[in-house]
């Protein structure tokens, strides 16, 4: 029957689950991976992770000496200017030598003009500078640092998130699939319910209303039917997407072979510990406080070192003389920033206390979400286990009812009645046993507990 079926399906999803981590049919393990390895969002989380990453690599290549070729030229005319009267200091001089010697060794010269200004001049150099002490860059490797894990942690969150979503939709497509085939067999039933009708009316002894009444009956499950089937083609869609397929990619159906776990004596605690959310305020609130200890060193003097090795000269000459080389250092120290380091180690430590007030806040709801999760599986089990029993009344109901109607005992009406409760009880089963599974897969949501790797 449909109905050994449905329980046979959903006695296999249940069973497997360690605890409350679900361990379902190897297609939906397979679906949850392939979501994890396909999903858009992640890819982007993945592209954002390498960023991050690569703005680590840029913190860490701060403490690297830094290598820069410089050069410069130019050219004036003009401007300030000093007059070295070289000619009325020596011209006498030599005129006083060349009598000496009666010779014209030593000639006139002129008075000279020098300008500050360089005239088609070049200043070519290769600096190599090395930081020695700066605070500023450690902080800065050790911001990056927790970004690059804040990155992380909110893939991770949202991996958690798609994984429960994941198996919900999956859980919601066996569902849709489950209620299309029990309406089918109800129309089976109602189908044969007017075709006794009919041979009862041909010999005499039915009713036209019977007939009727089985026809309104078959219209009513094929209407069930088609909503069944729209609801199968949306599960679809949703489930495939999660997936990055193609909307009407076919889904792998796999029947249990296990029986039931009835989760009696099943660790059912809250345990909230691992959540992503909570690593990732704690993450935020180490930034901040990296921030309050980079404040705090402010005065903490910079010194760092430099080697120029180049070539200056007018004329474009290149030569001996125009080579040289500089080594130096330069020291950093605040003396006053009219209090405004004060100040920020004031914002920074703020920042710190408000980053605790939401880890705080965080771990209350999270815990009170946990619960209502938990409440939610406790009340899906009872109510799975309730509709079972019902189901099996109203199974047992159905073949006492048409039995009598068989014996003309009981009516048709009667039958009719009972099948809709049979029905009803397989609907209502059907819908418990996934919501059951839906609560298992959101209180494993809530306490982190699925292995993301």
């Amino acid at each position: 029957m449909k109905i050994i079926k449905t329980i046979t399906v959903v006695c296999a999803l249940i069973f497997g689950f360690n605890g409350l981590t679900i361990g379902q049919e190897h297609a939906l393990d397979r679906y949850v991976k392939q979501g994890l390895d396909s999903n858009l969002v992640l890819i982007q989380k993945d592209l954002s992770m390498k960023k991050a990453m690569n703005g680590l690599e840029v913190a860490k290549s701060m403490y690297l000496p830094q290598i820069t070729f410089d050069l410069t030229y130019s050219h004036a005319d003009g401007g300030r200017s000093i007059d070295l009267p070289i000619g009325d200091m020596l011209n006498p001089v030599y005129a006083t030598l060349n009598q000496l010697t009666q010779s014209n060794n030593f000639p006139q010269i002129s008075n000279e003009q020098i300008n500050f200004l360089p005239k088609n001049y070049y200043d070519a150099k290769i600096r190599t500078s090395v930081p020695i002490i700066n605070t500023d860059i450690k902080h800065n490797k050790v911001v990056r640092e927790k970004m690059v894990e804040l990155t992380k942690v909110e893939t991770e969150t949202y991996k958690r998130e798609l994984v429960k979503d994941i198996k919900i939709a999956y859980f919601n497509y066996l569902s849709a699939v489950q209620s299309k085939e029990i309406y089918e067999n109800a129309l089976t039933l109602a189908k044969e319910g007017k075709r006794v009708n009919e041979k009862l009316l041909e010999a005499g002894k039915g009713l036209p209303a019977y007939v009727i009444r089985a026809e309104a009956e078959i219209a009513q499950h094929e209407s069930k039917i088609a909503e069944a089937e729209q609801q199968i083609k949306n599960a679809k869609y949703y489930f495939n997407s999660l997936l990055n397929r193609a909307g009407d990619a076919e889904i792998v159906y796999e029947s249990g072979k296990e029986r039931a776990n009835e989760l009696e004596g099943s660790d059912m605690s809250v345990n909230i510990d691992g959540r992503e959310e909570i690593k990732s305020l704690e993450g935020n609130k180490a930034i901040q406080e990296s921030m309050v200890e980079m404040s705090k060193q402010a005065f903490v003097p910079k010194l760092s070192a430099f080697l120029d090795l180049g070539s200056q000269a007018e004329g474009l000459k290149i030569n001996s003389n125009s080579q040289y080389y500089m080594v130096g250092a330069q020291l950093s120290f605040p003396i006053f920033q009219g209090n405004r380091n004060r100040l920020k180690i004031q914002e920074n430590q703020i920042a710190v206390a408000e980053a605790q007030n939401k880890i705080d806040q965080a771990k209350q709801q999270l815990a009170l979400s946990a619960e209502v999760a938990k409440n939610e599986l406790v009340a899906m089990q009872k109510n799975y286990e309730s509709s079972k029993v019902q189901m099996e009344a109203a199974a047992t109901y159905q073949r006492l009812i048409l039995r009598g109607f068989n014996e003309g005992v009981n009516t048709y009406i009667e039958t009719i009645d009972a099948r809709s409760q049979y029905t009803n009880s397989q609907m209502a089963n059907n819908i418990a046993a996934y919501k059951l599974l839906s609560a298992m897969a959101k209180l494993e949501r809530e306490n982190a507990s699925y292995p993301l790797k």
